[in-house]
Parts: structure tokens; sequence; C-alpha cells
């Protein structure tokens, strides 16, 4: 008799993305990876969304499980979805990207092969063409299997997406996204991998990010406080984890997550009062996690000086920043 492969769950929270939803759904069609269901949660869409929905799963029943519900923001799309999968395994899929089509077939071997709670594969971003704008690789020079343990640099290394990994059910038996939290990804994602004993990666470039051009210019306010609550509240768990001694790989988890992602975010808040509110609260987390300035300078991310690898134009933000000169800084942006 033949083994029947694990079944894959994926879930795609829709909001208003009538122009994108077909090719999202088209490449999820196209798994190579037999023994899938598509669940896909209209969120209160006001556009078109929910007709295309109800077309596709009128036209493919075996694989598209639709759902429709009051607007509740991506957390709560994609907790409703994770309560009604049946699969072995969890991965999620924003509406407006897509994927190739061997991606789950791939990354459900990879958890299999390795016993491995969490697979994670490379993103490319691409225009509204198709032409691959950016090549995001995010475990470079490691093997195909990665034993926390031994390589808990990973843990603040990181990108902490949620769509290009894929997830075995079980990480999700205590655990959701944040509800009217923004980051939930950097909130949840880690405290994931703290369940995880080994990971397991593929070098492909499987999910592909749309960079959007209709898309209003989001507007960077206060909301981006939320990235310091995300990382307190994966402190917390990390505290109580099986990993809890690794004290070194926590600073730089607060230091990467906690100072570089909320500065790259700060970086594009305009209102001047917001600004100094919110470098205020970043001078206290530094402060109280004793996070001093020469512990940022010398962070390494992949065993590289990550503020060495940075644009000119970020370094430069950066370095005023860490030197006080905000007032120069709002000159500049």
């Amino acid at each position: 008799m033949k083994n029947v492969p694990s079944k894959v769950s994926i879930i795609v929270p829709v909001y208003n993305v009538e122009n994108y939803l077909a090719k999202c759904l088209d490449s999820l069609l196209k798994q190579t990876h037999q023994n899938i269901e598509i669940l896909v949660v209209n969120d209160g869409s006001k556009d078109n969304s929910g007709q295309i929905i109800q077309d596709y799963a009128q036209k493919y029943p075996e694989k598209i499980k639709p759902f429709s519900k009051q607007n509740g923001g991506l957390s709560d799309a994609r907790n409703f979805g994770i309560d009604r999968a049946t699969g072995d395994y969890i991965g999620f899929v924003d509406s407006d990207d897509y994927v190739t089509e061997t991606m789950f077939e791939e990354m459900a071997g990879l958890a299999e092969k390795h016993q491995s709670k969490m697979v994670i594969c490379n993103i490319q971003k691409v225009d509204q063409y198709g032409n691959v704008t950016q090549k995001l690789t995010q475990i470079p020079n490691m093997p195909e299997k990665i034993d926390l343990e031994k390589n808990f640099s990973i843990f603040s290394d990181l990108s902490y997406f949620a769509c290009n990994k894929l997830f075995k059910k079980e990480l999700f038996d205590q655990k959701r996204f944040k509800k009217d939290a923004h980051f939930e990804d950097i909130q949840l994602i880690p405290q994931l991998l703290l369940e995880c004993e080994v990971i397991a990666q593929t070098q492909n470039f499987h999910y592909q990010y749309l960079e959007r051009t209709d898309s209003i210019t989001k507007t960077h306010t206060e909301k981006g406080l939320d990235i310091l609550k995300a990382v307190k509240d994966v402190e917390q768990v990390f505290g109580k984890s099986k990993y809890a001694d690794k004290i070194k790989e926590l600073k730089n988890f607060q230091i990467f997550e906690g100072v570089y992602s909320f500065l790259a975010y700060l970086a594009f808040v305009k209102d001047k009062s917001i600004f100094y509110e919110m470098s205020g609260k970043l001078e206290l987390f530094m402060k109280e996690r004793d996070i001093k300035i020469k512990d940022i300078l010398k962070y390494s991310r992949f065993d590289k000086n990550y503020l060495l690898s940075l644009p000119l134009k970020k370094k430069i933000f950066y370095l005023l920043f860490f030197a006080g000169q905000k007032k120069l800084i709002r000159k500049l942006i």
C-alpha cells in the first residue's frame, strides 16, 4: 500500500484583494503536493474578493474551503483558519502573494525527513509583472537540518515571517497570533521556534512576495511600539523555555528586533511628537535591558557585522540616532 503524504492546511486570509487573489489561489491549486486543503478566510472584504472565493470553491470543492467572517484583522483571520485546519502541517500565504508549485511538497518532505516542527524557505520580492526585485536568503551557510541546541544563534538571526514557513500543527495547540496587535509574526513565531529542537530549511526561493504599487503608502505611527511589546512577550516565554540559559542569543534578539527593526520602522514616522515619544520608549527599552551602544554596533547576524551590511542611508540614520542626534535626524526624514 502506498503511503499517503502528510496533509497540509494552507491558510489564506483575504481582505480587499480582488486584483491579486486569483493568482494566489492558482499557485496553491497547482501544488505538486496532493494532500492539501486551502482554507480561504474572507475577513469582511468590501470588494469582489468574496465572489472570487465562492467561484473558486465551486470549481475546486475538493481543495478549497471557503469561510466568511466579520473583519477582525490578519491575526484573527489566521487564528480562524488554524481553528478549522485538519492537516498535519499548517502554512500561511498572504492573498496578494503567490508560491512556486513545489513549495509545499518540498517543505512537507523536509519536515518528515528530519522530524522537524518548522521548515523555512527563501523569499523573493517581485513586482506586478513577476520580475524579481530582491532575493531574501533566510539562513545562509547552514545545512538542510539544523540542530537548535548547537546552532542557537538562529534565534536572533532569523526573519520571523509566518508566510515562508511550514509548521507542525501541534505547535499551535496552546498558541495563537495576538489579536489587535501589529507585528504579530515577531510576537508569535519566535515562541513557536522555542518549542522546536530541530528546524529544516531549503535554499529554494519558493515564496513570492508582491511589492504592490496600488497600496496606499503606509503611515508609520505609534503602532510601531507593538514591536517592543512583541519582544517583551517573547522574553517572558524565553525565560520558561528549555533555552532559557542562552542569554547571549536573547540579547541579540532584543538588539535585532527591539532596536534595529524598531528603528527601521521609526525612520518613516513623520509626526514629530510621535517620533520623539517612540524614541524615548526605545531608550527606556535599551536601558531596562542594559543594551549599550557598543553591543548594538558589534551585533553580528549570520557571522557578519549587521550595521556594516546595511545601505548607507540606513547606516547614517542609525549612527545619528545612537549618537543622540535626533534633531538632525528629523531634518533628514
